[in-house]
């Protein structure tokens, strides 16, 4: 069980505003460049990243039918800006896990808290 869409739709319209311009620098987070499925209209999501095995992990906290993470498979790919650097990303592929043991523990704690079993993994391009 994922958070619920109500928290979604309060980020997407005010945290997400404040947390673009910071993402891009921080570790840890990043900033998901995405087209729309239907509009095509270009997007810029702030997320957390992890880099597990070379791939680019995100934690789906909000769950795999979320309009970035719908948009990011159905074009096969995306392109981050992290660090104060871009990367292409391929190969998306929404994989389940309950352990959370890839991820940092403070972060595993929370994602077991929440139940958030899902991620996105992408291949740099």
């Amino acid at each position: 069980m994922a958070l619920p869409r109500s928290i979604a739709r309060f980020n997407r319209v005010v945290t997400n505003q404040v947390s673009r311009h910071v993402a891009t620098i921080l570790p840890g987070f990043a900033v998901v460049e995405h087209r729309g499925r239907k509009s095509g209209t270009a997007y810029r999501t702030p997320v957390n990243v992890f880099v597990v095995d070379g791939r680019y992990r995100f934690a789906l906290t909000y769950g795999a039918r979320s309009d970035w993470v719908r948009n990011v498979v159905a074009a096969g790919g995306c392109t981050i800006e992290t660090r104060r650097r871009t990367v292409t990303l391929t190969d998306p592929r929404i994989v389940t896990d309950s352990t959370h043991a890839w991820a940092p523990v403070g972060v595993r704690t929370v994602l077991g808290a929440i139940a958030a079993n899902q991620y996105l993994e992408c291949s740099p391009a």
